[in-house]
């Protein structure tokens, strides 16, 4: 009985303390929530294993997403399009604004699998406690709240912050390093998973576009 209670005691605690650093969280935005968002170029297929998060407080959340990304299916590969959206991924709450985020994905095109750490400029924390006009009805103002990060073949990423309905404005642009053990850090024994039904036709009749998405102030590669 002592350990059922002692058990219990110790569960309220750590729901007490969790809703107390959810509070602490919010209380420093002035929103309830950050969203982190991911996206891919035109049927450049990805699979995010994983985005851990620390925070600006120190405090460190380990996969914060994982999983599909958003990407289209029409028109042509190269470049990262014309529209930047909040990309798949979710609102991270009980969180303060990021100080560096570590992505590891498979560009399934390839196969190749990257990891990379971003590091979240002070600047960029300040444009997301900012407020941008919508496109939709000028006179109406929302925060810049959401970050939306791009993975590309050849180990490409570009961010981008914005709020729900104002121009995005870029804020990274940076290459990832290949990741030596491979997809799910060596557990799968070098196995991907497979394309779609939708992307695997492209990409068996068309060239990957590698250096449409390398950085501006980089020179030109070789396509690995």
């Amino acid at each position: 009985m002592r350990h059922l209670i002692r058990n219990l005691a110790c569960g309220l605690v750590l729901l007490v303390t969790g809703c107390a650093l959810t509070r602490a969280a919010s209380s420093s935005l002035p929103y309830d929530a950050w969203y982190l968002g991911f996206q891919a170029p035109r049927y450049m297929e990805v699979w995010l294993e994983t985005a851990d998060v620390e925070d600006v407080r120190g405090h460190v959340f380990y996969g914060v997403m994982a999983g599909t990304v958003a990407i289209s299916y029409s028109g042509e590969a190269g470049g990262w399009g014309q529209q930047v959206t909040m990309g798949a991924g979710r609102d991270v709450t009980g969180v303060a604004l990021p100080k560096r985020i570590y992505v590891r994905w498979q560009s399934l095109v390839e196969p190749q699998t990257y990891g990379a750490v971003l590091t979240i400029p002070e600047s960029v924390r300040q444009l997301m406690l900012s407020k941008a006009p919508s496109v939709r009805a000028p006179i109406r103002y929302d925060y810049r709240r959401i970050l939306t990060i791009a993975l590309a073949p050849g180990g490409w990423i570009k961010a981008w912050v914005t709020s729900a309905a104002s121009e995005p404005v870029e804020v990274l642009c940076q290459k990832a390093e290949i990741e030596p053990k491979g997809p799910y850090q060596g557990l799968s024994e070098g196995k991907y998973r497979p394309l779609s039904k939708r992307a695997a036709p492209y990409i068996s009749t068309h060239p990957i576009p590698y250096d449409s998405w390398r950085c501006a102030d980089d020179a030109p590669h070789a396509t690995p």
